[in-house]
């Protein structure tokens, strides 16, 4: 990867972690089916040597975030580690953890954003698309607005998943987190 200076593409990988796809209380194994194309986005930026982020959901046993949802990817548990079929790149970029549903807020996250000088993309990937997805584009823009940062947000829809029960039709939450999104100013293709 380039210096943080140099780069002009950042790939955001939001929560592609075990708690959320493989085991736990939050699980749902049907937002794998998202993981080959963030794979194969992945190695296109390794190739050109652009930025990429992991941003894995980490709580302590006391989270306050356990009071509007089940206990989750507690530290520890294996469930805020990146699955498997990602893991290999974690150790190629950046790695944030987070104890809340936007990345905005994770240590390091926007001091390392401010970094990228040359920065005209940020893409991001992941689940879930109506909590965490929505919760780091959304602020981000605005973000970039409030400093006049010209720096495109893309999200691809064959890259971001939610999770799917019976109080939350994951088609419902997908397409209402695209309406959001795109009204806001980010792309959604």
């Amino acid at each position: 990867m380039k210096k943080k200076e140099e780069l002009e593409e950042l790939l955001v990988i939001v929560d592609m972690v075990n708690g959320f796809i493989k085991y736990g209380n939050m699980a749902d194994p049907d937002i794998n089916k998202i993981t080959p194309r963030i794979k194969e986005i992945v190695e296109s930026f390794i190739a050109k040597k652009e930025g990429i982020a992991f941003i894995k959901d980490t709580h302590d046993e006391s989270s306050i975030e356990f009071k509007k949802f089940p206990p989750h990817c507690i530290k520890g548990s294996g469930e805020e580690e990146v699955i498997d079929e990602l893991k290999m790149f974690e150790n190629y970029g950046l790695s944030y953890e987070k104890n809340s549903t936007s990345t905005i807020y994770a240590k390091n996250f926007i001091s390392d954003i401010e970094k990228m000088k040359k920065l005209k993309e940020v893409i991001i990937t992941g689940c879930c698309t109506d909590i965490c997805i929505l919760n780091l584009a959304i602020p981000l823009i605005n973000y970039f607005d409030e400093n006049n940062k010209d720096i495109n947000i893309t999200v691809y829809k064959d890259m971001v998943e939610t999770y799917n029960s019976d109080l939350h039709d994951r088609m419902e939450y997908n397409s209402l987190s695209f309406k959001l999104m795109k009204q806001a100013g980010i792309n959604i293709k």
